[in-house]
Formats: structure tokens, sequence, C-alpha cells
């Protein structure tokens, strides 16, 4: 049952105003504004809660975060239904993202068993060395603090409340504080009350996480500048993300930022594999684009060809596979304003060909699909900037050499693509050392829409897609942006942290 309240280290508190949900569809509710003051109250209750908390052990936090798991999947049916009421979403892709939410939270339980993380060392003394005598040194990652979280637009689950930030940071052992969204305050209540039913059968610090729900910049800008926290996941716009990251760093103690920021995701198609399926990859490309209204971080929306009949029949496959593409509810009317006001700029752009034009209406989008040559694209820095939506370009290289300078181009991503055959092998070759300098993740003959949650993943790259180019914020690796590395000399077993006696 919904109570509109915030969650501040252990108590559910009322908001002295309120404001009201704007859902897609079904009942609109009432919540809380979150103030300053209310953030300064739960990042108290966070490092009050960060001695216990660092100090438990990881078979404790992993029952913890096993315990979180539970208590969603518990409350899935109630989950599903307002989160598709608050987001437009459809119901099997909330419960495939509560699939998502649940399973990182449990995989980041097995992988602090497995202790690796910690990057254990130890170098034992050696009293004879000349010309002086080694100490003995041993180094662990330990826990940074008090974590600030903002929870995503576009995924209400994963990204969100007791998202991977969440997760990682919980399981490296730092309180979190949420900033929740403003598009989908009741999914994230309920999830809130979950980790607070998990966190009292598991018997931890009421300060170990808490809510804080809408609110105006002020309560973002209170909760990155409050002195308690030591780092801060976000994952947003780059307008948003980069003024809290100059925040962070303007602090009179930096802290780390941690942010997600998006991009455009660039698909090189290179001769061969156009010469043998162009039509395909159009159609791939074209459900890519379109999947979830195009509110995917890793949504593609550039594609580099070869100007010539390949390119031709890919254009025309591309916008007959958009065409019958049906009005789908964006997020928020923010959302879909924005939407439509990007498609606007592209259209107006020098160069830039209209191959699909649609109209959408309130808070719909329906496919855009333009082309430019490579040229124009060039000249013209803003056709690299991210429409975010189920918006299309195709862009028209003369040669093999001009693909290579506009990868050359490219701002950092969080992913490119080729797509390639055997015969594509030399160009392939000759792309790839550039592109590993634009991207977290290179992909070969797919989509990059779908993040897969492993030990591998990198969900991150260079600025902009990301304001730290050595995170990531899917996968086990994200526990390392809440770790910090500290080495002990000569202390007695008895005062070392557990994890290395």
């Amino acid at each position: 049952m919904l109570t509109g309240k915030h969650l501040i280290a252990g108590d559910w508190v009322s908001g002295a105003t309120t404001f009201a949900s704007a859902p897609a569809h079904g009942p609109s509710h009432d919540f809380g504004v979150g103030t300053p003051a209310l953030v300064a109250q739960a990042c108290e209750g966070a490092e009050a809660a960060f001695p216990s908390f660092a100090a438990t052990s990881r078979e404790e936090r992993a029952q913890f975060l096993e315990a979180i798991a539970d208590e969603i999947d518990a409350r899935g049916d109630a989950i599903t239904e307002i989160g598709t009421q608050e987001t437009g979403l459809p119901a099997a892709r909330l419960q495939g993202e509560r699939g998502r939410t649940t399973g990182q939270l449990r995989l980041f339980a097995a992988h602090i068993r497995d202790g690796a993380y910690l990057d254990r060392r130890h170098d034992p003394a050696l009293p004879d060395r000349q010309p002086l005598p080694r100490p003995d040194l041993k180094m662990v990652q330990r826990p940074i603090g008090p974590v600030a979280v903002f929870g995503a637009s576009n995924f209400p689950l994963a990204f969100s409340v007791a998202g991977g930030d969440t997760a990682s940071a919980l399981a490296a052992g730092c309180p979190v504080v949420v900033k929740g969204h403003s598009a989908h305050p009741g999914t994230g209540e309920i999830v809130a009350q979950a980790i607070d039913a998990a966190r009292k059968a598991c018997n931890l610090h009421p300060g170990v996480f808490s809510l804080v729900q809408g609110g105006k910049r002020d309560v973002g800008e209170a909760l990155v500048q409050h002195p308690l926290i030591r780092a801060v996941g976000f994952t947003g716009s780059l307008g948003g993300g980069r003024a809290l990251y100059d925040l962070c760093a303007a602090r009179p103690d930096p802290i780390p930022f941690f942010g997600e920021l998006g991009s455009v995701n660039p698909m090189f198609l290179l001769p061969a594999a156009m010469a043998a399926r162009s039509e395909a990859l159009a159609k791939g490309w074209a459900a890519s684009l379109t999947m979830g209204a195009g509110q995917f971080c890793t949504n593609p929306g550039i594609a580099v060809v070869i100007d010539g009949p390949d390119a031709d029949a890919f254009a025309a496959a591309a916008r007959a596979a958009l065409e019958p593409v049906a009005a789908q509810t964006m997020l928020t009317d923010g959302m879909a304003e924005a939407y439509r006001s990007g498609s606007d700029r592209v259209a107006a752009a020098s160069g830039v060909r209209a191959l699909l034009t649609t109209q959408s209406a309130a808070r719909t989008a329906t496919p855009n699909l333009f082309e430019v040559s490579g040229t124009d694209w060039l000249a013209d820095h803003m056709l690299a900037e991210e429409v975010f939506g189920p918006l299309g370009l195709i862009l028209r290289v003369t040669d093999a050499a001009q693909m290579q300078a506009i990868a050359a181009s490219l701002q950092g991503q969080l992913t490119c693509t080729l797509h390639l055959e055997d015969a594509d092998t030399d160009l392939g070759q000759a792309l790839l050392p550039i592109l590993d300098r634009k991207a977290g993740r290179i992909l070969a003959n797919g989509f990059p829409t779908g993040v897969e949650v492993a030990d591998s993943m990198v969900h991150g790259g260079p600025y902009p897609a990301s304001t730290n180019f050595g995170a990531t914020s899917v996968g086990t690796l994200s526990i390392r942006r809440w770790l910090r590395p500290v080495c002990y000399q000569n202390l007695p077993t008895a005062l070392l942290p557990q994890d290395l006696r």
C-alpha cells in the first residue's frame, strides 16, 4: 500500500508539501516533496550506519542482498501494476526488468561471497633485506562511506531505487541514499518498502538505506554537496549530470561522480556485410531503434554506410521497417516533447534529408528517419548529439577513409558496433584501434540494446558517455566505484579487517 512518504533512516516521513504523480494511465497519487533538510537527515543516518555496516561480513551482506531480491519478488504484482501505470511500459517489460533487478542483487551476493573483488595482496616482511628491511604489507579494498544514488527515468527498477548502483554499493558495505525519480514515485516506494523489510529481517542499522522522493534541483544539489556523502551514482541527461559532476568537483573535499550520460551508439556497416545482408541489417536496426520507444541509453541512433547501391537498399529497407511502427508511450511528457524538439532540430540541419517523418502527439513517439552525407555530418557537431527516442540517422560516407574519419571524430560512447563479414577484416582492423578509444563496449554483428549483467560487462565510456572512463554501472566490476585500497603495514592480526585475517 502506498503511503506517499519518504523513507529516512528507517522512518517513513511525510513531506511538508506534496506533488501528484503523472501516470500514463490509471490513478494519480500524492507523494511528499523532498527537501534539503530531509537529505541531511538521510545522510546523517547513513553515516551513523556506516561503521557497523562496513564491519559486516561478506556473508551477512550477501544475505541482505538476497533478502531484498526476495522481498521485491514478493511484491512483484504490485510493482508491475503501478509501474505500468506510471511509465506506460508494458507489463512484460516491467516483469523482465524486475527479473534483471533481482538477478543483479543475487549476482552481487555471489560476487562478494567469492571475495576476489577485494584484490587482497600481501608482501611479507623481509627483516634481513639489505640495505633496508621491508615491513609486512597487506592490502585490501575497503568501502568508502555513504553513497548517493539518483534513480533513472528510463529504468524504473534496474537503474533506480534497488538498481545496479544501489546493489553494488550495498554489496561493497556502503549505506545508500537514493533520490527517487519523480516519473515513477509509486514504483520507487514499493521497492523501498522491500529494502526496508529486508533490512529489518537482517537486523541492520536503519540508516543503511534511505529514499527521498521528488524535490527540485536544490534536493539533488544538497545530496551531492552533503559532506557525509563520499561518492555519487547517476544515470540521466548530459546537462543534469554535468551540473552535478561540477558540484562534486567544486566541493571543499571533491568526491567521485559516476555519471552515465548516454550516447548515440554508432554502428559501422562495412561493405561486404552490406552487400550480403543490407535488408536484414536494416530490419534489425529498426527493431533496435524502436525498442521501448527508443528510450534506451544504448539506442543505436546512427548507422554509418559507404554510399552506393547497398546504402540505397539499406535506407529503403529501414524506412519500410519503420513505417508501420505504431505510436508508443514515452516515460514522461517532458521526454516526448524533447523527442519532438530533437527531431525538428535534426530535420532542420544543413544537408539532412528526411526519409520518414511522423507526427508524435502528446506523450507518444513515432519513428523518424533521416540521412546525411559524412561531410555534412563532420561539419555539424549538433548531429552527433543524442535524441532520446526512436530517431535514426544514416551517414553516407564516400569511402573507407571517411568512415575512419567519422570514427575518429566521435565523442565518448557507451557502445560502438561493427557489422562485418570476413572480407571486411582489413577495414575492421583499421577501425578497431579508433573505436577502442571511443567506447566502453564494442560489438560485432549485433545490436547494443540489451546490456548483459555479467562479470565482463562495461556500461560506461569516455566522456560524455560517462564521467569516469575507468568505471562501469553494469556488471560486477561496478562495485569498484565504492571501494578504495588501504594498505596495512605491520598491523597486528587482531586489528586487521576481517577479510585480511
